[in-house]
């Protein structure tokens, strides 16, 4: 049981960190370090969403996804 529990922190701390820089990674109102990939250049700008900025949304959700379940395992396993 120790190891299960080793692993899963292990796990949850390296997704908290990934999902720390997926979301500083977001365009903000202005724009936001996503447009350093191309985000904010040429005509895909004005036609909404880049593919960048969708892949980014869909590592982000992945990545909550992962977050979340290794919150709820880890309530498990500590909770009383």
């Amino acid at each position: 049981m120790q190891v299960l529990t080793i692993a899963i922190v292990v796990v949850h701390v390296i997704v908290s960190l990934a999902l720390i820089i997926l979301i500083l990674l977001h365009a903000g109102r202005g724009g936001g370090l996503s447009d350093m990939f191309g985000g904010g250049m040429g005509p895909a700008s004005s036609m909404g969403s880049t593919v960048v900025e969708k892949n980014l949304d869909r590592l982000t959700v992945g990545t909550a996804i992962v977050f979340t379940i290794t919150t709820v395992a880890l309530t498990f396993l500590f909770g009383s």
